[in-house]
């Protein structure tokens, strides 16, 4: 029920180097059983003889609450289907947003799992962790988020999903992953290590940026609704663009749920 991979292909072979370094891993790999995910990284840590904290975020799943959901007759926000009869439901999750992911590393979490929440939370939470910025600092909260899409996609913004994929092709087997670094005033410089393949250009990075966003002036999150229109990018040298110009809109009164 969770990405089994995250923990023996990402935790496994470097959680010494976790603990050493002192870095502090968020994911969203617990899928639809993030309990078990925390429990398996916990026996990885408790095998290795180190003393990492790991925190599981809860909550997203509603199959207990069926009956509430389905009540007002909702409807395939695309289609316009209506809602499938409740035997027919196998899953339905709310998409969570940062605040408890940062309230977990608040607590001293070095590894924090969570469900279902929406990728680019996992980075918000970061500077919200980091920088203590509050439910009020909308625009603070819509950079956050800024810098969460456009890491969220792997390498996407380095080249995956370029429309001039042919500067890059004989690069693209070693694609760099982006690296966000993101300042306390919400500037974000998005770049990748040094040697590997792709590029991070003002191309890819506003490719990424307009990627599933839907309205540029309201992409909903749960802790904000971004206005992405007034977004500057500018290229300071190879492989370094800086983002800034995100706006906050206010907050949306609902989450949204996957059934």
């Amino acid at each position: 029920g969770y990405a089994t991979d995250f923990v023996g292909g990402v935790v496994s072979p470097h959680l010494k180097a976790i603990a050493q370094s002192g870095v502090k891993l968020i994911s969203n790999a617990g899928g639809v059983n993030p309990q078990a995910c925390g429990k398996a990284i916990r026996e990885l840590v408790d095998d290795a003889g180190l003393s990492l904290k790991v925190a599981v975020v809860t909550g997203d799943d509603l199959m207990s609450k069926l009956d509430v959901l389905l009540d007002p007759q909702p409807r395939e926000m695309f289609s316009g289907d209506p809602s499938p009869p409740r035997d027919a439901i196998a899953s339905a999750n709310a998409y969570l947003g940062a605040y408890p992911i940062a309230e977990a590393l608040n607590r001293g979490a070095d590894i924090v799992v969570t469900g279902r929440c929406v990728d680019s939370a996992v980075t918000l939470a970061a500077c919200i962790h980091r920088y203590g910025w509050q439910p009020n600092d909308l625009d603070l909260l819509a950079a956050g988020s800024l810098a969460g899409h456009l890491i969220e996609c792997g390498p996407q913004a380095t080249g995956g999903n370029y429309t001039d994929w042919h500067e890059i092709a004989d690069t693209l087997h070693e694609v760099g992953y982006p690296i966000a670094e993101i300042d306390t005033d919400g500037t974000v410089v998005i770049t990748k290590a040094a040697g590997t393949g792709g590029c991070v250009t003002i191309g890819t990075v506003g490719e990424q940026l307009l990627y599933e966003i839907g309205d540029p002036k309201a992409y909903e999150l749960p802790d904000v609704i971004c206005d992405f229109t007034k977004v500057s990018l500018e290229q300071t040298e190879r492989d370094r663009v800086i983002v800034t110009g995100a706006r906050g809109r206010g907050v949306p009164e609902h989450y949204k749920v996957s059934i």
